[in-house]
């Protein structure tokens, strides 16, 4: 498929700045982006990719003051523009015919609605729903008396253990495993026993599971997901907990059992929080952040271990990278004094 930039303007609703007739075939990052393809500058830290780029055209903002090469097209939102075209030149996204394959198994009392696509060697036991125009990949497994709602991507090989409720439009990638036992176990004469693991998980609608993500299911009651949350691959979900609508959280990050996290939620990756604690709305916990305590909502962003503000954290650290001169400078002040 190609555009003219002239298109590509009235698609984007942007202002052109260049030959109306040149003609994109393709969208690329301002680092590999070649002749005949089109990017975007959004952030004033990639000036110099921008000024060294081999794009044919940029989508810039309405306010840049740089000289380029490249034809311009000037949006409000350049990254958001770009996104858009993108998707016209990228492959038509993959459709699953409406099927049972012949080696799928399916259990008794299995119920299906209309046009799912059930692919090779997946298993669904008994008494599980899978919802309208749902797909289950190959070889997933769908356990006893799960619910599966509308317009759901489950992956190859993702697993989904009995009784978990999965809301509408969820996805879960590869390898996900929802509602193995949570880690529970007590002593009992000097053996580690295991706590019976007899609650659910629920996923709300419009969540997203990345692979090789866990979710663990309630020691009783339901570990829960809120509708539009998405979770990066890698990730650890302990037994009871609470994420909120629409929280983000990155890769390996690990949330141990019946900790509750708020709406719009952001957690950095490889981000760790202790059991039964509450992170509210709208907090951001960085990158390898150890959250110990309750975080109250709308308190910005904590950082470090323990997680603590970020400024009161950058501080800290500043002390420490510090320590080596202020050795130094006792040292000295000693050695004056021996003197």
């Amino acid at each position: 498929m190609t555009l003219t930039l002239q298109e590509l303007a009235v698609l984007s609703e942007g202002e052109l700045v260049g030959d109306p007739a040149l003609v994109i075939g393709g969208a690329a990052s301002l680092a590999e982006a070649k002749q005949g393809e089109i990017t975007f500058f959004a952030n004033p830290k990639y000036v110099a990719q921008l000024r060294t780029t081999h794009a044919s055209a940029v989508f810039v903002p309405l306010t840049l003051k740089e000289s380029i090469a490249a034809a311009q097209i000037r949006v409000a939102d350049p990254e958001q523009a770009f996104q858009q075209i993108a998707l016209k030149f990228a492959p038509l996204p993959i459709e699953y015919e409406p099927m049972i394959h012949p080696s799928a198994v399916i259990g008794a009392n299995v119920q299906f609605g209309d046009r799912v696509s059930i692919q090779p060697h997946a298993v669904i036991e008994r008494g599980s729903t899978i919802g309208d125009d749902t797909v289950i990949g190959a070889h997933a497994y769908i356990g006893h008396e799960c619910v599966i709602g509308a317009q759901c991507l489950i992956y190859p090989h993702a697993t989904i253990r009995e009784r978990s409720l999965i809301g509408a439009r969820v996805i879960i990638h590869s390898g996900a495993v929802v509602g193995a036992d949570g880690f529970g176990f007590e002593i009992k004469d000097g053996r580690h026993v295991k706590i019976p693991q007899i609650g659910i998980v629920q996923i709300d609608d419009d969540v997203e599971i990345g692979a090789n993500t866990t979710i663990d299911r309630a020691r009783f009651g339901r570990t829960w997901i809120q509708a539009g949350a998405k979770i990066d691959n890698l990730v650890q979900i302990a037994h009871n907990v609470v994420i909120g609508k629409h929280a983000l959280i990155a890769s390996q990050a690990g949330i141990a059992g019946s900790t509750r996290v708020g709406d719009y939620v952001m957690l950095g990756g490889q981000s760790g929080l202790t059991g039964h604690i509450e992170v509210g709305a709208r907090v951001i916990i960085g990158a390898k952040a150890g959250v110990s305590k309750n975080i109250p909502p709308d308190s910005g962003i904590w950082w470090g271990i323990p997680a603590t503000p970020i400024r009161k954290a950058q501080e800290r650290l500043a002390w420490v990278n510090r320590l080596g001169q202020f050795f130094e400078r006792v040292k000295a002040l000693e050695e004056k004094l021996k003197r």
